[in-house]
């Protein structure tokens, strides 16, 4: 081609579009490779957004089915329209996806659909659907291809009786029983939708907890939670088989250290192990790029890697695989791109589980901090003693801060209950400051607000929580 790009964007997922889109505000001319046909990325199209429409939708329908007669309020029973559901979570899909070609035009970044190959520093190919491939010439290309869902091994997803995460999205009505291999955070948010909205559910889990990497606390807590929704945990157990047939799924199971095994039915079985990076037809190991055994690019810490001019972001590279870290690193690596001083903040990362109650965390955790030899010091607040709270009848839950002991800078918070999302930013802007317990207990909040809850826990680390 004749037109030379600055930088070349493969994958227009939450980290590659927002490289594209910060590059371009920076003044470069951007191309962006996108093999489907909408952009957004798994994120977008068959992830954290359809999930979090169908999780909106559950949570409302299981609220009207349960609580709205505690606060006086008589309707007939909720009726699910399955199809009329679908629809609400295309048309999220839809306004996300349609909502970033806009910005690509506002922005003035070029769009190629097709595959994306790297054949050298410069040079990406893109391959249609349909006709020739045509070569990008380009200064600087960023690989942002994100992550595919992990298989397990002996395991075969068909996406009707043994679904991924893409297809617990659309099956066609609620199973019966559905049994999640991996209570980690996609098992247990997909876990919930079927849940509320009538399905058994049954959790395979190799590890003896749920949630892995979050703080074992709020871990066990949380678990206690689901429980009593009516969730079903095998925790330190393997899949052995799943065998399906038109009656349905005979899943085989045994512990994970060995023993017996036993077999249950199930309607469907949801595979929800894990991601791993998706680098798959991108040509690296031809054009020389550096991987690592677990299949991640592998990178400096201003994104490159070992060939000049070819940077990488995102899923497909080391750390959380989370879209806000993805998009965080999209937009350090466009404006080191363009001269300017581009950093992310790894220690400052929230994490939520989107269920009900909510689970979101930032910083580090109890284990972690034992583990480092950090003498913190910890307090904790329940929402069972927050006013609002009380009267919005969402007591589940509690706010943990963990802060250093000779510095009472905040290392950590921990929130398990309504809202917990929202609520864990003002930790997150606290904790990229530096700031202090202190700091974080002496800032007014609103009354009656769920936030005091994060005040009073910080009251709680000297001691000092006025509500319990």
């Amino acid at each position: 081609m004749a037109d030379v790009f600055d930088l070349t964007v493969i994958g227009t997922g939450p980290g590659g579009y927002v490289c594209a889109i910060r590059a371009a505000q920076l003044g470069m001319k951007v191309a962006v490779v996108e093999k489907r046909a909408a952009h957004g990325g798994t994120c977008l199209n068959v992830g954290c957004i359809p999930s979090k429409a169908l999780l909106h939708a559950s949570e409302l329908f299981a609220e009207a089915g349960h609580a709205f007669d505690k606060m006086g309020i008589s309707i007939a029973a909720p009726k699910l329209d399955h199809k009329k559901l679908m629809a609400f979570k295309t048309e999220a899909i839809d306004g996300n996806t349609k909502g970033i070609a806009f910005l690509f035009k506002k922005n003035k970044v070029t769009e190629f659909h097709g595959t994306g190959k790297i054949l050298g520093s410069g040079k990406v190919e893109v391959t249609p659907e349909k006709g020739k491939p045509q070569v990008i010439e380009t200064r600087n290309i960023v690989i942002a291809t994100g992550s595919d869902v992990a298989r397990l091994p002996g395991v075969a997803i068909d996406e009707k009786q043994v679904v991924s995460s893409t297809g617990a999205l659309d099956l066609t009505k609620v199973p019966g029983h559905l049994v999640v291999v991996g209570a980690g955070v996609i098992g247990l948010e997909l876990g919930s939708v079927w849940q509320r909205l009538g399905a058994r559910i049954s959790c395979v889990e190799f590890l003896d907890r749920i949630l892995p990497g979050m703080d074992a606390e709020v871990a066990k807590n949380f678990q206690r939670l689901l429980k009593r929704q009516g969730f079903d945990f095998k925790l330190s157990t393997k899949v052995t088989g799943v065998e399906t047939s038109k009656k349905g799924v005979k899943v085989t199971v045994e512990p994970a250290k060995g023993g017996d095994a036993e077999t249950f039915d199930a309607d469907v079985v949801l595979v929800a192990i894990g991601r791993v990076p998706y680098t798959e037809g991108l040509g690296l190991v031809e054009a020389g790029v550096a991987v690592c055994e677990r299949g991640m690019v592998e990178i400096d810490d201003h994104f490159k890697t070992n060939i000049d001019g070819i940077y990488a972001i995102g899923d497909c590279v080391r750390g959380a695989m989370l879209a806000h870290k993805a998009e965080d690193e999209g937009i350090a690596v466009a404006e080191i791109l363009a001269g300017q001083s581009g950093h992310v903040n790894y220690d400052v990362i929230p994490g939520v589980v989107y269920t009900g109650p909510e689970v979101a965390a930032v910083g580090k955790t109890e284990e972690e901090l034992k583990e480092a030899g950090i003498e913190y010091t910890a307090g904790k607040f329940p929402f069972l003693a927050n006013g609002r709270a009380k009267a919005n009848q969402t007591t589940d839950g509690f706010v943990k801060v963990l802060a250093d002991a000779k510095t009472d800078r905040v290392l950590g918070v921990h929130i398990v209950g309504a809202q917990a999302g929202e609520l864990i930013h003002e930790a997150a802007v606290l904790m990229e400051f530096g700031g202090s317990a202190e700091d974080l207990a002496r800032t007014c909040h609103a009354h009656p607000t769920l936030s005091e809850a994060v005040k009073e826990a910080a009251m709680a680390v000297a001691g000092r929580a006025v509500h319990m």
